[in-house]
């Protein structure tokens, strides 16, 4: 038997925490962050499209984007994205940002950059142009949900448009990655073949292979994670609409 007023408090106990959201300062950084982000990604978008108009043809739009894409992306707003997971600030799953980020380098930098045989091909296009669109889709979300205003249309594409830009942007990676293979293989380029003083070996050929095997076992984790969030975000919005 339960004395009086016991039930009360033993069930504040046990009742579940309203979760904080980041402060007014965290709130402020992070608005302004993906807001620029947001532009950042724009200017790539108007370069691929002006580009486009004035070339009347898709290959080689890489060269046009070239410059914005290295030093834009990869430099400080990466590492003050994973900052912001590591931190905390942001609740994602680290290590999902962190496969992002580091193979979005990887390929801009120790393959695109410096295979540039391989910067003609229209792999790299398929994967900038999904690059492209996903992150003004997700760094608008990010943006008007700081800022308790999002739109259905914006939070529909964020967790629809994946679906297809997803797969067209690991279809582009790979493809990448694989015609570079020869002239890596060629040009032993980055590969350590002994003997060294340091008795050590590296080939880089082997090692892009094995980045290529990775994508099997770590890209469905995050499809499928997108897929799960989708269900649950969307899921009970598109229940409610065929109910009426």
């Amino acid at each position: 038997m339960t004395a009086p007023g016991t039930s009360k408090a033993a069930h504040s106990d046990v009742a579940p925490k309203k979760k904080k959201g980041p402060g007014a300062l965290a709130t402020a950084y992070l608005v302004i962050y993906n807001v620029v982000m947001t532009a950042g990604w724009l200017v790539i978008a108007v370069g691929l499209v002006r580009a486009y108009l004035a070339r009347g043809s898709y290959h080689g739009l890489y060269y046009s984007i070239e410059k914005p894409l290295k030093n834009w992306y990869s430099f400080i707003p990466i590492y003050v994205r994973l900052l912001s997971r590591v931190s905390g600030i942001v609740p994602s799953s680290v290590v999902l940002t962190g496969f992002q980020v580091m193979s979005r380098v990887f390929l801009t930098w120790a393959v695109t950059h410096s295979v540039r045989e391989v910067q003609s091909e229209d792999s790299v296009l398929l994967f900038v142009t999904a690059w492209t669109v996903t992150e003004i889709i997700r760094y608008s979300f990010y943006t008007f949900s700081l800022l308790n205003h999002l739109p259905y249309l914006i939070k529909w594409a964020r967790y629809t448009f994946f679906i297809v830009l997803y797969p067209m942007g690991v279809t582009g990676e790979l493809l990448t990655i694989y015609a570079a293979l020869p002239y890596v293989q060629k040009t032993g380029l980055y590969s350590v073949t002994l003997p060294n003083k340091y008795n050590f070996s590296f080939d880089y050929y082997t090692f892009l292979i094995l980045i290529m095997i990775s994508y099997i076992p770590l890209f469905p984790q995050l499809y499928f994670h997108m897929i799960r969030q989708r269900k649950k975000v969307l899921g009970h919005v598109e229940d409610y609409s065929k109910v009426e």
